[in-house]
């Protein structure tokens, strides 16, 4: 879809592009089941004079949404030629979408950065990589001394493979910060924190392929057909095979169309919608009763809170009828196994953990949790965002989500050997290295903020932009006032970025080109917690230079190289990836990213076709017995051969078959209730019948199982539990008798220690319900919170609904993938969407006399102005506008073009939505609010 559409010169039309490159979703699925004779070229390629190509095939995986799709990359004297589907591979089975059938252009990329650059007079010049590192790291070693390490923050990126990432956070460690975050915070902090809050991890439960088994999915704040093409594949199978489908949304989208029911909610009000669906399965008795006894707590508290949401107020409050909320209801409870995915229309709230506690309790009370077709299915956004979680760079834990307490510092202390008060000795204080750090979200408050309300000694002074898009964030107008304000900004991208043209300055700002994801290797983690290794297709193009590489330059410079890569191994000042992830693989057994090693990771990209695409396991070959990409927690050291944990908290299976319960890691009672399993329910094989809390050495002893370790073990388990014990023979003895290391306990339907024990509704801080706003009111405000003061009431109290009639919400396209950098630079994909665009009810467009194509002004209550095309659709209703979040280049109607290095804008820029967006952050973890807001449109 393109409002005004351009053709390019060139020729190469849409139709051509996708015919060449061999590619169409759905397509793929279908040319999998034919002969391999059918499917490759008929003719060969013209011979080229003189000396013999070498060509050779490069097993790479798609850089843009979750999913994990593979791509095979053909490679002739080293210049990437062409790509093929990946037929092989379990998950895309030779489908792609556009944008993963468009991922050579990465091998050619002519928007690309490709020198180092340095802003002089508001003119970027081109400077050596020796005179970047030597100005960019004197500067820092100035502000060190001069404010402290925590004058500067790291924004990292979720593009990063899992050892770039890794090594990002190791080096904010080395450096003496933790002001260091990545994109996840945005996306799914809300996700991870009330998954893992209630279930044990933060991740998904199942895998995309799992959806054959389901009888029906509710997609709510999601919308696969254009978010994640492939997976939806996958659900229109078991579509076929009888499965019901229901969407939950504000908007009619391109997955509401498959639905058999579509639910129009009022943004903001999914955790009424939820209680509203639990009233009627409580009522009818549609709940697993014996599921709920068994292995959940806090039941009771939920259901004293649901008895409040009956339909009439459920109407009110959401909007949907109630007949429409008893349909979703029964559909779900009588078509078991049944699934849920959500993606950040969930997430994106200021009460987004509570809406992702809302549904993982719905999916307890049904007994979907742990079984194959049900789940909590949590689609990402990046190609890594869900391993840059698991490892990267968080400001409130270490690699493995191991948190910033002495204990878990000691413990990486020992497995990077470095001494714990040398690294103490890098931080500002102890205390500072224990707290967490400024959020990516929010970063701009800790410049713009008087110093008195920060909590810690300076303002920010100066950010690295690494890989990562400030359009993706709110507040534009506000971050720009914080750029203007920085001693230094460094990007480091493949691309510009916008914020090499937004930031208004003159200087101190540098551009520093890294090579893409095509042109490094390591390993990355799809949603499904699958780890697939990643060949390097291309050298760096240009004078870019790899992440990792960029890293060790600076840590050379600043002084810390020797202590970073202790245990790794560095080759002309690349860090060795194998060597960093054997370091992951000896560190973070809490997540089991242990057992995943190279060698591993290799032979399972290297057999992609061994493997089952509905159970993801091998039946046969060298990887047999192994779910594909070793879904994480696999346990124990590599040589153990865990086979990866297809599905959390199955406990039909073995935990040593990847079977595992719920985890013990809040206690094993609260005000005298036990929070351990009840009898009886534990996983298969295992010799303790009933629920038991994590093993540590202790509990060895007691059960007599100690003496089952190596001496060699013994002495690095004493005194130490199943995360610490780097021996790993903890892990090892407890799963030989059939137990989990982390415990076997209940889900928790309260959590105790969040702001709400039991999700509640709060209105949105910018309501249009102003009625609503007294019965559901949002937080106090907080005086620190992250760092920063943080505001609620004090927003929600302002009333904007008069100057601001309607509700601003905003979405994905399938074109084009976060920020939009990278993918309104490459000319296929360009040229399937060429407008920002805002999408209007046609009611509402005739109100302001608009019509498809005609410019108009988007206004929001921050004082922001926004200049795109309207779209006059039914997608939206009356009151609701709809845009992407893609485009950027636009600055309130200024085409910022000029801004950029020369050669460095995108081919399609546009309005970035999100610097309209108005305050508001999750009340957990610092996401940021951009799915209901206020405006109004008028026309330009």
């Amino acid at each position: 879809m393109s409002l005004v559409k351009t053709t390019r010169d060139s020729g190469l039309k849409r139709r051509r592009f996708l015919v060449g490159a061999g590619v169409a979703a759905g397509a793929g699925a279908l040319a999998r089941q034919l002969p391999l004779n059918v499917i490759e070229p008929a003719v060969a390629a013209d011979a080229v004079p003189g000396a013999a190509a070498v060509t050779e095939m490069k097993h790479t995986v798609c850089t843009h949404c979750s999913v994990g799709c593979s791509v095979e990359a053909i490679v002739s004297n080293g210049v990437w030629i062409r790509q093929e589907a990946a037929f092989d591979s379990p998950i895309n089975m030779g489908a792609h979408c556009a944008k993963g059938a468009s991922v050579r252009e990465h091998g050619f990329g002519e928007h690309r950065l490709r020198y180092p650059m340095k802003l002089v007079g508001g003119k970027y010049q081109r400077i050596s990589w020796d005179q970047a590192i030597d100005e960019i790291g004197d500067k820092l070693l100035q502000l060190r001394q001069q404010a402290g390490p925590d004058a500067l923050m790291l924004i990292g990126s979720s593009k990063h493979n899992n050892e770039q990432a890794y090594l990002l956070r190791k080096w904010a460690a080395f450096w003496g910060s933790n002001n260091c975050d990545h994109q996840a915070r945005i996306c799914h902090s809300t996700t991870v924190a009330g998954v893992a809050q209630t279930f044990g991890y933060g991740a998904m439960t199942n895998s995309f392929n799992d959806l054959h088994h389901t009888k029906a999915v509710m997609f709510i704040g999601s919308n696969p057909a254009e978010a994640h093409p492939i997976s939806m594949l996958h659900f229109l199978h078991a579509k076929e095979l009888g499965a019901k489908m229901i969407v939950v949304d504000p908007r009619f989208t391109r997955t509401a169309r498959f639905a058999h029911h579509f639910v129009r909610v009022r943004p903001g009000t999914d955790i009424p919608l939820v209680w509203g669906m639990l009233w009627h399965i409580f009522n009818n008795g549609w709940e697993d009763k014996e599921y709920i006894a068994a292995r959940t707590y806090g039941m009771e508290d939920v259901r004293a809170e649901v008895a409040k949401w009956t339909p009439d107020k459920v109407s009110d409050v959401t909007g949907v009828p109630e007949s429409s909320v008893r349909l979703a209801a029964e559909m779900l409870a009588k078509n078991k196994p049944s699934s849920v995915v959500w993606c950040m229309g969930i997430t994106q709230h200021h009460v987004g953990t509570a809406n992702v506690r809302a549904l993982s309790i719905l999916q307890l009370v049904l007994g979907n949790i742990g079984v194959p077709g049900g789940g909590a299915n949590i689609y990402r956004g990046h190609d890594n965002v869900q391993g840059a979680t698991d490892v990267g760079p968080n400001g409130d834990s270490l690699p493995g989500y191991y948190g910033i307490a002495e204990g878990a510092w000691k413990h990486f202390s020992a497995a990077w050997g470095v001494d714990y008060d040398w690294i103490k000795s890098r931080f500002g204080s102890k205390e500072l290295m224990e707290k967490p750090g400024i959020t990516v979200s929010r970063w701009f408050d800790a410049v713009n903020e008087q110093n008195q309300f920060i909590d810690q000694p300076s303002n920010l002074r100066a950010v690295f932009y690494w890989g990562h898009a400030p359009n993706s964030q709110t507040r534009l107008p506000d971050m720009k006032a914080a750029m203007q304000k920085l001693d230094m900004l460094v990007v480091v991208d493949p691309y510009p970025s916008m914020t090499a043209a937004m930031h208004g300055r003159t200087d101190g700002v540098y551009l520093l080109p890294a090579a893409s994801q095509f042109e490094t290797h390591g390993s990355c983690t799809a949603s499904n917690r699958s780890i697939q290794w990643r060949e390097r297709v291309i050298m760096p193009l240009f004078e870019c230079k790899t992440d990792h590489e960029i890293m060790y330059l600076f840590a050379k410079k600043l002084g810390f190289h020797n202590e970073l890569c202790k245990n790794i191994k560095v080759v002309r000042n690349e860090p060795v990836i194998e060597d960093i992830l054997r370091e992951i693989n000896r560190s973070c057994w809490t997540i089991g990213y242990t057992g995943c090693s190279p060698e591993r990771l290799k032979l399972h990209m290297e057999n992609k076709h061994t493997f089952n695409p509905t159970t993801m396991r091998a039946d046969d070959g060298p990887c047999k017995g192994d779910y594909y990409g070793l879904p994480w927690p696999c346990w124990g050291t590599p040589e153990m051969k865990h086979p990866g944990t297809p599905i959390l908290y199955d406990i039909s299976k073995s935990v040593a078959e990847g079977g595992l319960p719920f985890r013990a890691n809040w206690g094993v009672e609260h005000n005298g209730v036990s929070l351990l399993a009840a009898d009886g329910s534990t996983n298969k094989d295992s010799q303790l019948d009933t629920g038991y809390p994590e093993f540590d050495h202790i509990f060895l002893k007691k059960l007599g199982w100690w003496a089952e370790l190596t001496p060699q073990e013994q002495a690095l388990a004493e005194g130490k539990n199943w995360k610490t014990d780097s021996s790993g023979g903890i892990i090892r003895v407890v799963i030989a008798h059939g137990c989990a290391p982390w415990g076997n306990a209940r889900a928790r339907c309260n959590v105790w220690n969040f702001p709400d024990p039991v999700p509640v509704h709060r209105e949105p801080l910018a309501s249009p319900r102003r009625d609503l706003v007294a019965a559901y009111p949002t937080y106090d405000d907080k005086a620190n919170f992250w760092r920063l003061p943080t505001l609620y009431k004090s927003v929600q109290a302002v009333d904007y609904s008069k100057d601001y009639p309607m509700i601003m919400t905003s979405g994905r396209l399938v074109e084009y993938e976060g920020g939009g950098e990278e993918t309104r630079s490459n000319p296929w994909l360009a040229e399937l969407q060429q407008n920002m665009f805002v999408e209007l009810n046609p009611n509402d467009a005739a109100q302001i006399n608009a019509r498809t194509s005609d410019y108009v002004w988007v206004e929001t209550p921050t004082g922001a102005r926004m200049k795109m095309m309207a779209m006059v659709t039914e997608r939206v209703p009356i009151g609701l506008v709809w845009m992407p979040f893609h485009f950027g280049g636009w600055w309130m109607g200024e085409d910022l073009e000029r801004h950029y290095p020369e050669g460095g804008a995108p081919t399609v820029r546009g309005e970035a939505c999100n610097t309209g967006w108005t305050y508001g952050y999750d009340a957990v973890t610092m996401m940021q609010e951009t799915k209901v807001s206020l405006c109004r449109v008028v026309r330009a």
